[in-house]
């Protein structure tokens, strides 16, 4: 496989402002293909209660990660508020040579630095009904105080506006339809001549020999 060429597996980058439901989708998506899974990011926070190395995240030292972009391994990386994260391009590789695919859940910023690194990723944004919605949203999780939900939401507006940048959209209005439809992304990426030539080389052959 020359360096132009695709690997076999395909990156799926999943993005979409906070109250969209994107983890939600991606949870769905993967409990039901065992062919994809989501890519385990790096981070430099502590974990939290439940919360398992090599499971949530991985977890490391602000000094480990710091050597890692250092040494150009991330394939993106970000500082929220305190804390660091990012997603180790070894793992991916590794993943995607061996045929599997994988499904990446990071921001916009994150999403523009991988498709610059791997063009052959397959990016998605998540977008919610409404603005009404994606506030009730927010809400409804009871978790922050009036000021940051109206914060998120000025940040849900900011990110929203680089929907265009992406391969693809799904609104999330009606869920089994958001995920019948992310589904549907994940299936036609499959289907492509180009995957299916290499994943049926041996089917191919034998039907076209005399």
């Amino acid at each position: 496989m020359s360096r132009s060429d695709p690997p076999l597996g395909t990156l799926f980058i999943v993005s979409a402002p906070s109250g969209a439901g994107k983890t939600s989708l991606v949870r769905a998506l993967v409990s039901t293909d065992p062919g994809i899974s989501v890519s385990l990011s790096h981070t430099t926070r502590a974990p939290r209660p439940g919360e398992q190395d090599g499971v949530h995240y991985r977890f490391v030292d602000r000094a480990s990660f710091e050597e890692m972009v250092a040494a150009g391994e991330l394939l993106e990386h970000a500082r929220v508020f305190d804390n660091y994260y990012g997603t180790a391009r070894a793992g991916v590789d590794g993943a995607l040579a061996a045929g599997r695919d994988l499904v990446l859940e990071i921001d916009w910023q994150g999403a523009q630095q991988v498709r610059a690194l791997m063009p052959h990723a397959v990016s998605i944004f998540i977008l919610p009904p409404s603005s009404a919605t994606l506030e009730e949203r927010l809400r409804g999780r009871g978790q922050d105080s009036a000021e940051v939900i109206a914060r998120r939401l000025r940040e849900a507006r900011s990110e929203m506006a680089h929907y265009a940048e992406f391969d693809y959209l799904v609104l999330n209005d009606e869920f089994d339809a958001a995920i019948y439809e992310l589904r549907s992304i994940v299936t036609s990426r499959r289907l492509r001549r180009d995957a299916q030539v290499r994943h049926l080389a041996g089917r191919l052959a034998e039907l076209l020999s005399e």
